[in-house]
């Protein structure tokens, strides 16, 4: 099999320009494509995701990896957009999605449009691919990590104060950064409250789905996993990964793999593979 090679790619975004990597190896031939899609305060180039978009393409696929124009880090990997951080919304995570998906199928990512399509989200970035999946017939397999089950992620008593100030301060563990959240998620959850419901989107979804959750996740507990299972029904299998985190033990910057996190790509590979065949 030829070596992957890596193109960076710029697609026009909601709020700004989506950064865009492939890893493919062979360009001259179509192959299954895969689109990777992080989560809250996360990038392309965070811990886990070049080396397993590495991995996608050494196992033949067209790995896909991307910023939404909302997560606020340029193409260098720094938090230096955070207005377009504060704006971010469901909805237009969901448009940019769909936009680097077009691009896609247009040829435009410097690969063949693909002849089958694959979608793994981690955490928010997971509730983005259920929504995803379940309105577009081009996406044939999802695959979760850790995924939300409802963009409802605030008390009540915590959206009336931040309403009242207009801004929510998010701050960045790692680098300690302060971004401005304003109050442009709330508004989008009360006016497409149907279009970004996951639950619902989860138990319309016609397409094999392989849901990854950790038994000790502290960010997204492992009862939202199992929700998401038991509305799907029998397309979507459930891997429990017991003592697992929300990152599988994964960390940035990158500082190896883990079990727990191993178990999870070996798991989603075979799947892929199986469901994106042919």
């Amino acid at each position: 099999m030829a070596t992957p090679t890596l193109t960076r790619h710029v697609v026009p975004g909601v709020l700004g320009d989506i950064s865009v990597d492939v890893r493919a190896g062979a360009r001259g031939s179509p192959r299954p494509a895969v689109i990777t899609v992080h989560g809250f305060k996360g990038f392309k180039e965070w811990g886990m995701w070049p080396p397993f978009a590495e991995r996608l393409a050494r196992a033949g696929f067209a790995a896909v990896s991307l910023n939404m124009s909302g997560s606020g880090v340029d193409a260098a990997g720094a938090f230096s957009l955070p207005d377009r951080f504060g704006h971010n919304t469901f909805s237009i995570e969901l448009e940019d999605l769909s936009r680097v998906i077009a691009a896609l199928y247009r040829g435009e990512l410097g690969a063949p449009a693909p002849p089958t399509l694959g979608l793994v989200g981690h955490s928010r970035g997971g509730g983005i691919s259920v929504l995803q999946a379940a309105r577009d017939p081009r996406v044939r397999a999802l695959v979760t990590w850790a995924a939300i089950s409802t963009v409802e992620r605030w008390r009540p008593a915590d959206k009336q104060r931040w309403r009242a100030t207009g801004v929510q301060e998010i701050r960045n563990a790692r680098t300690g950064e302060v971004l401005p959240l304003y109050t442009d998620v709330l508004d989008d959850i009360e006016r497409n409250a149907a279009v970004l419901d996951i639950g619902a989107a989860a138990a319309r979804l016609q397409v094999p789905w392989l849901i990854v959750h950790g038994s000790a996740d502290e960010a997204v507990g492992i009862a939202e996993g199992e929700s998401l299972a038991r509305a799907a029904g029998p397309r979507a299998r459930a891997l429990t990964i017991d003592g697992a985190g929300h990152t599988f033990g994964a960390a940035h910057p990158w500082g190896g793999s883990t079990p727990a996190l191993d178990r999870a790509f070996d798991a989603t590979i075979a799947f892929l593979a199986a469901e994106l065949a042919g």
